[in-house]
Parts: structure tokens; C-alpha cells; sequence
């Protein structure tokens, strides 16, 4: 059972993931309630963040669709991050080792991989599973294929992998990445990071900035990718149409995403 945390503290950061928290996989943008309550919230001075399993140029579509900053970015699921003045914080790559192990098995086996870099990326080829990640996530991705990619793989510096494998199939894949994880938000494919990497690495490396202490942190999540951040936040927020497995470890279950969910929360623990 999941007990309900009191606020015991004033809560000075946020830190929102982007799919399927703050926007909708339904309508592909973000709601009209959510951009007004992060408004609010930076009106009342409590610093907000993205932290999303995107990397730095996949997150260009914000300053469209908003008319404010936010005060910093958690990108590639913790390994780059920076302020919104472009101080970088956190640059972590994947092991160069793990990239070379890895890549006769997906060759050998046909898997999908997509190759994240800081201002692009590549993959190696499309299947299903890649072609329903571009409907899901709309016209924010669209994955181009190189045909050099397994070479380009050995010279470019790879921050993750989203590899297109089940569930299943998802220990085999780590075998060969030894100083690896992996975290995953669909059943279609699994975000792979540095063991030493996350979303809760990027908060601490934040808050160590600003002087926040943890207690004062909140975060908002659906996915795998989030998990560590929900547990590792002050108050963690799992979103109604989240995972199983991010609500069990989660301090509230809000609504969803389609639903007011990011401000119902926040009035729950009357920060709104």
C-alpha cells in the first residue's frame, strides 16, 4: 500500500518528465492546465525542471509550445545536464567497451538501436517497433536510419541506447554491456544508460547547485526511466496512466496527464 506523505517541508525544485506527464500521448502536445500551473509555479518561486529520457535537441519543441523557461534540463535520463543559462552540470557517456560488445549482437540478431548524441542521433534500422515509437511520440521524432551506424557507433560519443527488444529479451542485451542499465517506459523498447547514471543523478547534481536540500525536491513521472527519480525525491508523483511499477514506488498517484494530473497533485499537498 502506498501511504501518502505529508508535507513536512516547503518544496523549492520540481522536476517533471515530459512524456506522458507533462504531455499527452493522446493529443501529442501539452495540456492548457499544465503550462498554467508551471507558470504559476515559477511565479511563486519554486524552480522547475525537466528530467526526460530525450536528449538536448529532442526538447527543442518546448520553447514552441510554452512561453517560459524552465530553470534547467535533466536530458538522457541524467547524463546531460544543464540551466537554462547553458551551464552544463552533468556529461556522462556510455562505455566505449560496452558500445564495441554490443554491437555483433544486435547486428547478428537484427535488433533496432537507436544512438543518442547530444545534437542527434542515429539508427541502425526501422522495424515496427521503431515505426510505432514515431506514431506514439508524434512529430518530435522521427528516426533516421545510417547505414554506417555500427561504425559511427565506435567514433561518435554515445550518451544511451534505445534498443528495441521485449522485455524478455532484455537481460541477454545486458550481458554484453557489463557498466550499463536499462530502464524502460513501453513494452517496445528499453532505454540504456551508464550504471552510474539516472535521473536521480541529475536531481542531486541540481540541488548541490542551488543549495536544495533533498527534502525540498518533488518529481513527477509515468515510465520505467523514472522510477529512480520517484524514489529519490522529497515527494515522488506517479501519474494515473503511468506503469505499475512506477505508482508501487511512488509517495501519490495523481490523475493522468489528460486529466489535470500535474496540478491535482500539487493542490493535493497545497502547493498550488
Amino acid at each position: 500500500m502506498i501511504m501518502e506523505k505529508k508535507l513536512m517541508t516547503e518544496i523549492k525544485a520540481i522536476f517533471f518528465d515530459i512524456d506522458g506527464t507533462i504531455r499527452s500521448f493522446k493529443t501529442k502536445t501539452i495540456p492548457e492546465n499544465t503550462k498554467n500551473t508551471l507558470k504559476k509555479l515559477k511565479e511563486q518561486g519554486i524552480k522547475i525542471f525537466i528530467a526526460t529520457g530525450r536528449a538536448p535537441f529532442h526538447i527543442k519543441f518546448l520553447d514552441e509550445l510554452l512561453d517560459f523557461e524552465f530553470d534547467g534540463y535533466i536530458t538522457i535520463n541524467g547524463q546531460y545536464c544543464f540551466l537554462n543559462n547553458g551551464e552544463v552540470l552533468n556529461n556522462n557517456m556510455l562505455s566505449k567497451e560496452d558500445i564495441k560488445n554490443v554491437l555483433p549482437y544486435l547486428k547478428e540478431n537484427n535488433i533496432a538501436c537507436d544512438f543518442t548524441l547530444l545534437e542527434g542521433a542515429f539508427i541502425n534500422l526501422k522495424n515496427e517497433r521503431v515505426q510505432w515509437l514515431e506514431k506514439e511520440l508524434g512529430d518530435s521524432t522521427r528516426f533516421v536510419i545510417d547505414e554506417y551506424a555500427y561504425e559511427n557507433a565506435l567514433k561518435e560519443k554515445i550518451y544511451q541506447l534505445n534498443v528495441f527488444v521485449g522485455e524478455d529479451e532484455e537481460e541477454e542485451l545486458l550481458k554484453y554491456m557489463p557498466n550499463s542499465k536499462s530502464a524502460r517506459w513501453t513494452t517496445h523498447f528499453t532505454d540504456v544508460i551508464p550504471k552510474n547514471g539516472g535521473k536521480n543523478i541529475g536531481i542531486d547534481a541540481i540541488i548541490n547547485y542551488f543549495g536544495i536540500k533533498l527534502e525540498e525536491t518533488m518529481s513527477f513521472g509515468d515510465g520505467g526511466n523514472d522510477i529512480d527519480m520517484i524514489k529519490h525525491a522529497g515527494i515522488g508523483v506517479a501519474m494515473e496512466n503511468g506503469r505499475d511499477d512506477v505508482k508501487e514506488v511512488a509517495d501519490f498517484i495523481t490523475t493522468s496527464v489528460d486529466n489535470d494530473g500535474i496540478t491535482n497533485a500539487l493542490k493535493h499537498f497545497d502547493i498550488l
